[in-house]
């Protein structure tokens, strides 16, 4: 989704309000979403719905809850 209206990490963060390191941790699956990512993610595509940008996937290895995944980067997605 972010192909097409952002060049690259740097200007997707600049939209968001944080760090392209923290852009690229949650892409790769390093590091999970917080507030501020959905809010940033928000902002950078005002015109999409929450459940367009983001995900629930369960998290098979444990009980506890799941962490939302991010869909922001979905390259079929747009």
């Amino acid at each position: 989704m972010a192909n097409g209206r952002y060049q690259n990490l740097s200007d997707l963060a600049r939209a968001m309000g944080i760090s392209v390191s923290q852009v690229y941790r949650v892409r790769e699956g390093k590091r999970g979403i917080n507030e501020k990512f959905i809010v940033g993610a928000k902002m950078a595509f005002p015109e999409r719905r929450l459940d367009e940008l983001f995900y629930f996937q369960p998290d098979h290895s444990s009980e506890s809850l799941t962490e939302p995944s991010a869909a922001v980067y979905n390259t079929q997605t747009a």
